[in-house]
């Protein structure tokens, strides 16, 4: 029986130091050097000076700029989620609604708000929109910034990440990396 012990102890200790120490060491240190980028954050600075992630949403609400998706955490990474909210529930429709009447209001028009504009992620932290949701602020973010719609679009063209492997996913438009640019522009 002491015989067994000793050995699951030393099998414990073994699997411990392998799964908690050396596998976890090995699998950073081969995303530091083949993804480089993605392992620190996929960090974004602006003049010496980190402004976010372009794996992470965030707040945008200047008329121009880029308004985000929603989020149910208010874009915090640690309780990142949903609301778990049904169709049926009075606070989400609540919420919709909300949301459409001030997009409404910000851009006077009658089409149809894109729905990635009025519904959180289910991660709550999603840095990107559809490139519907980014044509339907062009005249917005022109007019706040003096610009030409047709100036406008060739940024979100230039901002839009397409289908992976050419099938997967549909394009969509990175909210920072877009804000940053126009920031840019307009100085």
């Amino acid at each position: 029986m002491k015989k067994h012990i000793i050995i699951a102890v030393r099998m414990l200790g073994f699997m411990t130091l392998l799964t908690g120490v050396v596998y976890p060491l090995t699998i950073t240190g081969v995303a530091r050097v083949l993804f480089a980028e993605q392992a620190n954050g996929s960090l974004i600075e602006r003049d010496k000076q980190t402004v976010g992630s372009a794996l992470l949403g965030q707040t945008f609400e200047k008329p121009e700029h880029f308004w985000s998706r929603p989020s149910a955490v208010n874009y915090n990474p640690l309780p990142s989620g949903g609301s778990n909210q049904g169709q049926a529930s009075e606070a989400l429709k609540a919420s919709v609604a909300q949301r459409t009447e001030k997009l409404k209001a910000a851009h006077g028009e009658e089409d149809a708000v894109p729905q990635d504009l009025v519904f959180a992620s289910g991660s709550g932290l999603d840095p990107h929109i559809s490139v519907a949701a980014a044509e339907y602020q062009v005249k917005r973010v022109a007019k706040a910034k003096a610009m030409e719609p047709a100036d406008i679009e060739k940024l979100i063209h230039r901002h839009t990440t397409n289908r992976a492997f050419g099938f997967l996913g549909e394009p969509v438009v990175n909210v920072l990396e877009l804000n940053l640019e126009l920031d840019a522009v307009g100085r």
